[in-house]
């Protein structure tokens, strides 16, 4: 796959990843949904809408895996629940934090040797991340923020198996249909012992359908069409650019302030992405 078509694949997903941060925030921050419904609303609406798009397709060797299906759901699990208390910010942090961590420590541990601009991009990036998400912040309950590392080593895991796709729609569908009853039967379980947590809104419904069907199983899709032509590190950096997207998408979609912090750090997280992503093309 050519250069150009692989970076247009990331920057779309990437725009699928911002778009997902502000529905779940809108959604779970506002109490619209419970933690176990957005879950189960957003895998279920997302392997429907991929499963019309590749009932088509032939499916021997495309298929993800139930290790796929478990990274996918222990990461959308606990990322709901995490963001009941954890805030945007603080959560970005230990969400990437998680996925860098997870994604550098295998990329060394299958013989990958980042050249060293990789790595300066890495701690720039990073850098930015830090001062965007934490002046201002608060300490996160321990429980909740062990959920939201949990979820970044999971998606973390979820984007090494998504390497080895042969067919990127293919394998999101296959992962999404395998994980989404299992969210179903936990937003029954919940139903019937943590209704605060089962709770669902019209509008509320009506994001998390947009989360599942469009920023989760779209953008999913087009992440794993990419990852196979990215090195487990450089996949990692990439999308450290995600919460800079998502701040610039809260400017303009729900009218947030441009600050000279967000301009300074945005700056610094993408132009740190930028020099990993090229170093030594």
């Amino acid at each position: 796959m050519s250069r150009p078509r692989v970076a247009a694949l990331c920057a779309l997903a990437l725009c699928g990843f911002a778009a997902n941060s502000i529905l779940a925030r809108r959604s779970l921050g506002a109490g619209l949904t419970g933690a176990a419904s957005f879950t189960a609303v957003r895998l279920l609406s997302g392997a429907a809408v991929l499963w019309v798009l590749s009932r088509r397709r032939p499916r021997a060797g495309a298929e993800a895996g139930w290790p796929s299906a478990l990274a996918l759901l222990l990461y959308a699990a606990p990322f709901s629940w995490a963001y009941l208390s954890v805030g945007a910010g603080v959560g970005a942090l230990l969400l990437f934090g998680a996925v860098q961590t997870t994604m550098f420590a295998a990329a060394l541990a299958h013989g990958e040797r980042p050249p060293a601009r990789v790595w300066i991009g890495l701690v720039v990036a990073l850098c930015g991340l830090a001062g965007l998400t934490l002046p201002g912040a608060h300490a996160p309950p321990p429980a909740a923020a062990a959920a939201m590392i949990g979820a970044g080593a999971s998606w973390g895991w979820y984007s090494l198996r998504g390497r080895r796709a042969r067919d990127g729609l293919a394998a999101t569908a296959d992962a999404f249909l395998r994980a989404a009853p299992i969210a179903a039967a936990i937003w029954a379980l919940a139903a019937l012992l943590a209704p605060e947590a089962a709770h669902l809104s019209t509008s509320g419904a009506a994001l998390a359908l947009a989360s599942g069907g469009l920023a989760s199983g779209i953008g999913y899709a087009i992440w794993n069409t990419a990852l196979p032509n990215l090195s487990a590190a450089r996949a990692g950096v990439v999308q450290i650019a995600t919460p800079a997207l998502t701040a610039a998408a809260a400017v303009m979609l729900l009218g947030e302030p441009v600050t000279p912090r967000l301009l300074v750090c945005g700056s610094a997280i993408l132009g740190g992405v930028a020099m990993a992503v090229t170093a030594g093309r």
